[in-house]
């Protein structure tokens, strides 16, 4: 979505939508200049361009027990994923975290279509106090029998995921959230590497097996644009 003709494009979630009445609901966390500029919409307030989805959707079979991992604003993605999965037939059991308690999203959404449900909180103003990654190893501990790991969220976070559940040989996929600018695949900003390859994020993706991607090479892609981001939200009196 771009904002305004001037503005730049971003990728975001859908995380949940209304057939009959033409919505979708999008979560964001106001971190750079548009989503800030976002924030500051009214009800009524139009945008300028809204495209999607775009992508790949995900895959949806009846796999068995199913685990759903989120964290931070990644949790966005994660009920429409859990709701399809459980309707599929699966065993849904969902770990959402965040820094504390007051970021916490979609609990009570999740609480509803999960058969079960862990919280986990980094300073543990909620649920369990650590990583939603103690949680995944607790679990594997207990049934040895977990078919599918579905992991969205911070890179460390997916990253850790899939160290988690490699040794294991449980697969795990991953959602990733590279820099993104047109989603077609024309510019490669959101290319990652898969496998030793390149594969661009909008049109491959957005799910691959977690245990063959790149993460450190997709973290260090991430900070490209640091000083232009810090340059744009002074200039617009944001920052």
């Amino acid at each position: 979505m771009r904002i305004d003709e001037k503005g730049e494009r971003i990728p975001l979630t859908i995380a949940d939508f209304d057939a009959q009445k033409g919505t979708i609901t999008i979560i964001f966390q106001e971190v750079g200049k548009t989503t800030k500029l976002l924030g500051l919409l009214n009800e009524g307030d139009c945008i300028s361009d809204f495209m999607g989805p775009l992508g790949n959707p995900t895959k949806i079979e009846k796999y068995g027990r199913v685990v759903c991992v989120g964290g931070g604003v990644g949790v966005a993605s994660i009920p429409l994923k859990a709701k399809a999965l459980g309707e599929a037939g699966n065993e849904i059991i969902s770990i959402i975290g965040a820094r504390t308690k007051e970021l916490l999203i979609l609990e009570e959404e999740l609480q509803k279509i999960s058969d079960e449900l862990y919280i986990t909180t980094d300073d543990g103003s909620k649920g369990h106090h650590g990583f939603v990654t103690d949680i995944l190893k607790k679990l594997i501990d207990e049934r040895k029998n977990i078919d599918l790991v579905v992991t969205v969220g911070p890179v460390i976070m997916m990253k850790a995921v899939a160290n988690v559940t490699r040794p294991h040989n449980i697969r795990t996929i991953a959602s990733l959230n590279p820099i993104m600018v047109d989603g077609t695949g024309m510019c490669g900003s959101c290319r990652v590497r898969v496998d030793g390859r390149t594969q661009f994020t909008c049109v491959d993706g957005p799910e691959f097996d977690a245990h063959r991607v790149d993460f450190d090479h997709l973290m260090t892609r991430l900070q490209r644009y640091l000083t232009e981001e810090k340059l744009s939200l002074d200039g617009a009196g944001l920052g």
